[in-house]
């Protein structure tokens, strides 16, 4: 019997078994799992900011501190947890994972004391943003290689839903019932939902179906695979990385204090949670236009667009005034971040083989948590010294378009 027998034995569900690729169900559960890692994510934390801060009375850049703390060492996880999929396989470390989270957020619902929100603070973020994410794009990655923009395409759109769906409610279990019964929610179906559904039905590796043998097959005739010193010394690891990371940087900030973002332009928080919602629409639109555009332009080409579309959202940031004036500025900002999503799912397993994907997507992970830790800070910061948000973004957007010109020269390993 081969171990993948051997794993599938007494199991409640043979991949042999179901009249379709079983790796699929390994893309639906990976896009459950990483919408699970929104209680993590500075978006999700950004739901709860406001009531957190007055329930609690903390000041908004001891706060922000506590966060840029929590994310870089969270940002540790993503290092570990890349090895243990490589050895030990999705199905357990996912399990794990899963749980271990849910119980987290399920204890930082009941938080008084800013010690111990730090601490549950910093687990959130290493096990959801940091570990759960890791696990969820390698999992899609170890499966596919023909198929592999497809798959992480369906991917990308599965979890945009599913955040479209999460934030708004997530939003409105916050203003009516508090942000404590939002995070007791989200822990318990985490525990009950999501790690049940990982060790019942997660594979590890695919079964050897004549098509996925002719797949690996022609992978390994026709590349080879890069190990994790391999990888960051070719400059495209930086530059896609980087521009990946100053995305998060951006994203983090925004999602963070959009609310104060918004206040500062006119709006209230309903036009804050409208935005959200925008946001996750046009980046499904974006998984979708992103998905297509990989199988006919280069990557780099697909970075380019991106970046340039999200400078012009940084700029034209500040000049809202009105309700279609964020509707717009979210719009950008949307695809911008739909394409940034496709790409970095699919980069670094089509540029560099995944015999050691685990490991180098732990590290590309590892930048772009990082980076979602010093946007807050950086932000906040800023509008304490100066009294506005308007001049970050406008050097921010600098930045990504020098990043735009660096991503349409660098050349791709496997590409090339």
């Amino acid at each position: 019997m081969t171990s993948a027998g051997a794993e599938l034995r007494g199991s409640a569900l043979r991949p042999s078994a179901v009249p379709f690729y079983y790796g699929w169900v390994n893309v639906v559960i990976a896009a459950l799992a990483m919408v699970g890692t929104l209680p993590g994510r500075t978006q999700g934390l950004g739901l709860i900011t406001e009531p957190l801060l007055a329930s609690l009375q903390i000041d908004r850049i001891v706060f922000a501190r506590i966060n840029l703390g929590a994310t870089l060492i969270g940002a540790l996880f993503c290092l570990g947890v890349g090895r243990l999929v490589d050895r030990f396989g999705s199905r357990i470390v996912l399990t794990v994972i899963t749980a271990t989270l849910g119980g987290v957020v399920l204890a930082m619902s009941g938080v008084w004391s800013v010690i111990s929100l730090a601490v549950l603070i910093t687990l959130t973020r290493g096990l959801g943003q940091s570990a759960l994410s890791v696990v969820s794009i390698t999992m899609v990655g170890k499966w596919f290689v023909k198929r592999l923009n497809l798959a992480m395409a369906v991917y990308t759109i599965l979890l945009s839903i599913g955040f479209m769906i999460a934030f708004p409610l997530i939003g409105a279990l916050v203003i009516s019932s508090g942000w404590r019964t939002a995070w007791w929610t989200i822990g318990l179906a985490l525990l009950v939902g999501l790690t049940p559904l990982s060790l019942l039905f997660v594979r590890n590796t695919p079964s050897n179906t004549k098509d996925e043998l002719s797949e690996r097959q022609s992978d390994a005739e026709t590349n080879r695979s890069f190990t994790l010193t391999e990888a960051i010394l070719t400059p495209s690891f930086w530059v896609f990385g980087i521009a990946s990371a100053v995305y998060g940087l951006i994203a983090s900030g925004i999602a963070l204090f959009n609310e104060s973002i918004l206040a500062e332009r006119g709006f209230d928080a309903s036009t804050y949670h409208r935005s959200l919602v925008i946001v996750a629409l046009t980046a499904l639109f974006g998984n979708f236009l992103g998905g297509w555009l990989t199988s006919r332009w280069r990557m780099n080409r697909l970075l380019t667009l991106a970046m340039l579309l999200l400078a012009g959202s940084l700029l034209a940031l500040p000049f809202v005034r009105t309700q279609l004036d964020v509707a717009a500025y979210a719009f950008i900002m949307g695809l911008a971040g739909g394409f940034v999503i496709v790409i970095f799912f699919s980069f670094w397993s089509r540029a560099y083989g995944r015999v050691h994907l685990g490991k180098i997507q732990g590290a590309a992970q590892a930048l772009t948590v990082i980076a979602s830790a010093v946007g807050p800070v950086l932000l906040a910061e800023w509008f304490t010294r100066t009294g506005s948000y308007a001049a970050i973004f406008y050097l921010l957007a600098l930045v990504v378009l020098l990043l735009a010109v660096m991503a349409w020269f660098v050349p791709v390993p496997r590409e090339a």
